[in-house]
């Protein structure tokens, strides 16, 4: 099975979470904490400071690790660690997702989530 080692960030704003709404592929539609491929050699911090300046055009500070999950998709095995970053510099703007919304704790379950993301929002709701 292919393996995709990805980043995610959980961009916090006072006490609420940014959620991003997927605009393509398999997965349009739901929704998803933003983030991406490392590339080789790349330190996973630098690779989300990157993938975020990419799909939001902000620059962000990464703050503490959450967790990393393991989920198998049907055609793949992924491996996705995820952090707790804040925004520095710039207005969000979804280039790569068709939407946004920030959420509290207990709006978390208001949204349909990518199934890996599913464990991160369970990790949020018992820390946050």
């Amino acid at each position: 099975m292919k393996k995709i080692e990805v980043v995610a960030a959980i961009i916090k704003d006072g006490d609420k979470i940014l959620a991003t709404q997927r605009g393509y592929g398999e997965f349009a539609g739901s929704w998803e904490f933003p983030g991406g491929k490392m590339e080789e050699g790349e330190s996973r911090e630098a690779a989300l400071c990157r993938e975020i300046k990419e799909e939001l055009e902000v620059d962000i500070e990464v703050d503490d690790f959450l967790l990393t999950v393991e989920y198998d998709y049907p055609n793949f095995h992924l491996t996705m660690h995820c952090y707790f970053c804040h925004v520095v510099e710039g207005v969000i703007n979804f280039v790569e997702h068709s939407s946004g919304r920030w959420l509290k704790k207990g709006e978390l379950d208001t949204l349909k989530w990518l199934p890996a993301d599913l464990d991160v929002v369970e990790k949020l709701k018992r820390v946050l």
